[in-house]
């Protein structure tokens, strides 16, 4: 297959060489390096990957020169800190590769205790119901694996430079027409400390910044009193998660959608 994995980095030395060794084979790994001062850019050469220095912080930049470095007709987007597997992106860029689905998200499934802050976890459900209402997508996740043609998102034009970016591709891609649909993944406890959600603060700032999005979106929506796009037709059957009202108890399938 022909697909770059965009990394975002800080201070992942300890975790890149696990997260490294389980990339498929025949995908690059782009690690955006966004202000490291333990060696990881350093480790993430080492380990064959191409490395990318982004000084301008945040969790969108990172993402953004990642997709400025990629040239594969695929790009997938994964964390660093070894909370998830790069191995089960394959299932992933199938959906996308066969015409199932345009984006495919990761929805994250604990594997092991501890994995999701219990503010995170309830900033998640939340945020879901929010996005379900803002697009009719059925997901309960907005974790940051995820898979999409090169050069469908660089048409997204995303804008969103902070921990905003996830979100506004969901958005961006029903403004689009898009089919977007998810699938589960393992989540372990990550290599390392939380960079967003991993404290309150970082994750109130991370709902403020999706909270703006979602609430420029309705804003948007009501001006210009139009439906989205027509939504692409599918090459083959679509499988859909459950409406996220009815979803399982937080902690269980009902997972994090800000980035931790």
């Amino acid at each position: 297959m022909n697909v770059d994995v965009i990394l975002p980095c800080l201070d992942e030395a300890d975790a890149l060489p696990e997260v490294l060794g389980r990339l498929p084979r025949g995908y690059r790994a782009i690690v955006v390096d966004n202000g490291s001062t333990d060696g990881s850019a350093d480790v993430a050469r080492a380990h064959g990957a191409t490395v990318v220095t982004e000084p301008v912080k945040g969790f969108g930049s990172a993402c953004a020169a990642g997709v400025a470095a990629a040239t594969a007709e695929y790009v997938a987007f994964c964390d660093a800190d070894a909370s998830m597997d790069p191995a089960e992106l394959v299932p992933l860029v199938a959906r996308v590769a066969t015409g199932h689905t345009d984006l495919a998200l990761g929805r994250r499934v604990p594997t092991t205790p501890g994995a999701w802050a219990p503010h995170a976890r309830f900033a998640n459900r939340v945020l879901a119901v929010l996005m379900h209402r803002a697009t009719g997508y059925r997901l309960r996740d907005l974790g940051p694996m995820r898979v999409m043609r090169r050069e469908d998102l660089v048409g997204l034009d995303l804008r969103d430079r902070r921990s905003g970016y996830p979100l506004e591709m969901v958005l961006a891609a029903h403004a689009a027409g898009w089919r977007v649909d998810e699938s589960d993944i393992g989540y372990a406890q990550r290599i390392g400390d939380s960079k967003v959600t991993g404290t309150l603060r970082g994750t109130v700032n991370a709902v403020k910044d999706m909270s703006r999005l979602l609430r420029e979106y309705r804003l948007e929506a009501r001006r210009t009193m139009g439906a989205p796009a027509t939504v692409r037709q599918a090459a083959g059957p679509v499988e859909t998660a459950d409406p996220v009202e009815t979803a399982g108890p937080v902690g269980s399938a009902a997972t994090e959608g800000v980035r931790s």
